[in-house]
């Protein structure tokens, strides 16, 4: 059965549906085909289940990309206001829970019943369990299933990364993408916890569960990076939402670099004549600051070698620049979403349509750019597939 269409759109996640709507509300008879049994899996694991959908504070800053230009248009286009506005429209109750960070009171099921909602209104069809077989480009677009054939002269490709497999992710959009000689920036996981050495992990790894808050830092080529959260140590590793920022800028071999006592002063006390210098003393300030399971396991490794005001120096300096270097991340398995992608250079920042073939457009998580934690690759996702649903 062959079906047409003004535009088909690849996936079923949150740039899909947004594209969906945008083209729809635009008078567009448009089609979005899922290979799974149901819309927007990703949507409803996010935030826990309640789904961090924005951030008040968006800024391109807040994005990594090859270009760190490139998001810029699409992001100043569909704001964070412009998606709290359709969140207010259907009367889903919503919190800052800290840095800006927006999320549903109740479930993350609100938000998809939203999107699903706004598709109907728009006349938009919707096919699920449609796996894709062979996608081709002749006067339009062809796009085959099993048992259907779907024909339109616009293709949008919103088909995800390679973050969380076991609900559906696949590399789909990169193979289409090179089918069409469109070049890809090898992709890796971010936002993901960092694994540590066997030896490393033997010293830490009995530990999990222990959460600080700490400033964890690492160089780049372009410039260093740093956040200031949560630490929380695994059974494997590192992980909390400062590991998680961190990860996206991290490759191996680099260290990470963790101040534990952010602002703070761990060895001021020592400057009174009248307190002992001595482990026991030095461990009950270092309590103040550490939960004190860390800050103890982090003495025994790291004892001041005297007691001299240059060896507290230098163990001060130690406490807020202790160097760890990962073994490697949880994978693609663990990974929040996936850098790299579709390279900008490919394509068109204001309507997401590719520079080398009429008619095809790449949105969300497919194109290199990549969110920080905290609801932005979720505002990435609205504005991408905004700017190419009023494109088409």
């Amino acid at each position: 059965m062959t079906h047409s269409f003004d535009a088909l759109i690849l996936g079923g996640g949150a740039a899909a549906l947004m594209c969906a709507i945008e083209a729809g509300k635009r008078g567009r008879r448009v089609a979005v085909l899922e290979h799974a049994d149901r819309l927007g899996k990703k949507i409803l694991i996010s935030g826990g289940g309640r789904c961090n959908f924005t951030n008040l504070h968006c800024q391109p800053e807040n994005f990594l990309s090859s270009n760190l230009h490139f998001a810029k248009s699409a992001l100043a286009r569909y704001t964070p206001a412009d998606f709290i506005a359709l969140v207010e429209k259907h009367g889903i109750p919503y919190h800052e829970k800290t840095l800006g960070q927006l999320f549903c009171d109740r479930s993350a099921r609100d938000i998809l019943a939203m999107l699903e909602t706004e598709c109907r209104n728009a006349g938009v069809t919707i096919f699920l369990n449609t796996k894709i077989l062979h996608v081709a480009n002749t006067t339009d677009f062809i796009v085959r299933s099993a048992n259907e054939e779907f024909r339109a002269p616009a293709l949008v490709v919103a088909t995800g990364g390679l973050s969380i497999p076991k609900i559906g992710a696949t590399s789909f959009g990169y193979d289409l993408a090179r089918q069409f000689n469109i070049a890809i920036r090898d992709p890796w996981p971010a936002l993901v916890p960092l694994t540590l050495s066997p030896e490393d992990c033997s010293r830490l790894c009995d530990l999990a569960g222990v959460s600080t808050e700490v400033i964890a830092s690492v160089v780049t080529p372009d410039a260093a990076q740093q956040f200031r959260e949560k630490m929380l140590i695994t059974h494997r590793g590192l992980s909390g939402p400062a590991i998680l920022q961190i990860s996206s800028y991290w490759k191996n071999p680099q260290a990470i670099l963790i101040d534990l006592a952010p602002g703070r002063e761990v060895t001021a006390a020592f400057r009174d004549p009248n307190l002992p210098r001595n482990l026991s003393a030095l461990r009950t300030e270092l309590r103040k600051f550490l939960p004190h399971r860390l800050s103890d396991r982090w003495l025994d490794l790291n004892p001041p070698a005297e007691w001299t005001n240059p060896a507290f120096a230098a163990l001060e300096k130690k406490i807020h620049a202790w160097t760890i270097s990962p073994a490697g991340t949880e994978g693609f398995e663990k990974a929040e979403v996936t850098a790299g992608g579709v390279d900008t250079s490919e394509l068109s920042a204001k309507t997401m349509e590719s520079r080398k073939v009429p008619g095809l457009f790449f949105i969300g998580e497919v194109v290199d750019v990549t969110g920080h934690l905290g609801g932005f690759n979720f505002q990435w996702a609205w504005a991408s597939g905004a700017a190419a649903g009023r494109a088409l």
